[in-house]
């Protein structure tokens, strides 16, 4: 049995967040659903064969689960990894859009190269150009 793991995250600003995320990561817009009170009901964004998926935070049964790295001390239990092309070009870019850059770019002892750095809502974002996928 396979499958596909797509990461998910609630923002308090999603639209802001989507057209950052686009800015500052290479995101493209897959589907974006407002849930017609400005907010994001839905939204999947894409960057080559990459996905996630995003809404605005709720007070429903679910998002009572979740918390956003502001109320719980800036920390993440979990935090995306993608792989890109050119870690320092793609880390240029995202400085540039305003990212908060916690790890800067360098060589991993297990290979490839890696940054990491926080959205502006305090995600945790990892990039590098290692692929655990390649065949070396």
């Amino acid at each position: 049995m396979g499958g596909t793991i797509i990461p998910t995250m609630r923002y308090r600003d999603a639209p802001a967040m989507i057209d950052w995320l686009c800015e500052a990561f290479g995101f493209e817009r897959h589907l974006v659903v407002e849930d017609g009170n400005g907010g994001i009901a839905h939204a999947q964004l894409v960057c080559g064969n990459a996905m996630i998926m995003l809404g605005s935070e709720r007070p429903n049964d679910f998002g009572k689960l979740m918390a956003l790295p502001s109320e719980i001390g800036n920390r993440e239990t979990q935090c995306p990894y993608m792989v890109v092309d050119d870690a320092d070009a793609h880390h240029d870019r995202a400085v540039a859009a305003g990212a908060d850059v916690i790890m800067a770019p360098e060589d991993q002892d297990y290979g490839g190269r890696l940054y990491s750095c926080r959205d502006p809502e305090g995600h945790i974002w990892n990039f590098g150009t290692y692929d655990p996928w390649a065949r070396n």
